[in-house]
């Protein structure tokens, strides 16, 4: 399996953090984090549970304070926003939800519509029609349109709560344990429909995983999240073969012996 080729990075990076800390009580979960993530660009944040990945997403998105630092998105330091502001830049933002979070009384269709109808309120039925079509088949589920979630296999519901983040067409995609509870070939359609994403709409994405074949199938970028901070970030061959710091070379092979690759 080959590793993903490098982005070509713009001059300006679509999600920069600079020196971020968050406390919780007296429980250190991030010190000093720092990373860019450029357009086009997908980082994958690899760690064990516990280590602040989930954390750092929500920090990502405004939905809890950091206690020091800067996060600029889209060139916004979400920091400083509120209310309207915070919530315009959240529409440029898709989160896929490790559960899918769709509506279960809900067919596909209407689970898809509910984002537009709640957003781009001035769409006409056409309009909205047209869009849903587009992700069912930018996912490759044009055919269950009108099915309800309960008859959805995992891998299937997986694809429909990715083609409702998409269907606002947002500049980043946040992918929480993409393929979690998910069989080998499912997983790789999973990792592959990321790619695709990524390739079709030029989304920059942050993948959460602790499925190495999912990070070196998907990640540009791979970041290891050990004690709070970004330890090693590179590609996949470069962040699994450290060399240099011996304390950060067993911390890495641990995790890596931890979980199976093909």
């Amino acid at each position: 399996m080959e590793s993903k080729e490098e982005i070509k990075k713009d001059k300006e990076p679509i999600i920069s953090i600079r020196g971020l800390y968050k406390s919780f009580d007296e429980l250190d979960i991030l010190e000093d984090v720092n990373i860019d993530i450029y357009r086009g660009e997908n980082l994958v944040v690899m760690g064990l549970s516990g280590a602040g990945k989930s954390v750092l997403i929500k920090i990502i998105i405004g939905l809890i304070p950091p206690d020091k630092g800067t996060i600029k998105v889209l060139g916004r330091d979400i920091t400083k926003l509120k209310g309207k502001e915070l919530d315009a830049v959240r529409l440029h933002i898709g989160f896929s939800f490790q559960g899918s979070a769709l509506y279960d009384s809900m067919s596909v269709r209407e689970n898809l519509e509910f984002p537009l109808r709640m957003n781009r309120k001035k769409l006409t039925k056409q309009e909205i029609d047209a869009e849903v079509a587009e992700v069912l088949e930018a996912v490759g589920l044009k055919d269950k349109i009108d099915v309800m979630p309960a008859d959805l296999s995992g891998g299937q519901r997986k694809r429909i709560g990715i083609a409702r983040t998409l269907i606002l067409k947002p500049e980043i995609m946040l992918y929480d344990e993409p393929t979690a509870g998910l069989d080998p070939i499912t997983s790789d359609e999973i990792n592959q429909l990321i790619n695709s994403v990524q390739q079709k709409y030029n989304t920059s994405s942050i993948i959460i995983t602790h499925d190495l074949t999912c990070a070196k199938t998907t990640g540009n970028k791979i970041g290891m999240l050990l004690d709070g901070t970004f330890k090693k970030v590179g590609t996949f061959d470069e962040v699994f073969n450290p060399k240099g710091d011996k304390e950060v070379e067993e911390e890495i092979k641990h995790f890596y012996n931890y979980n199976f690759i093909e």
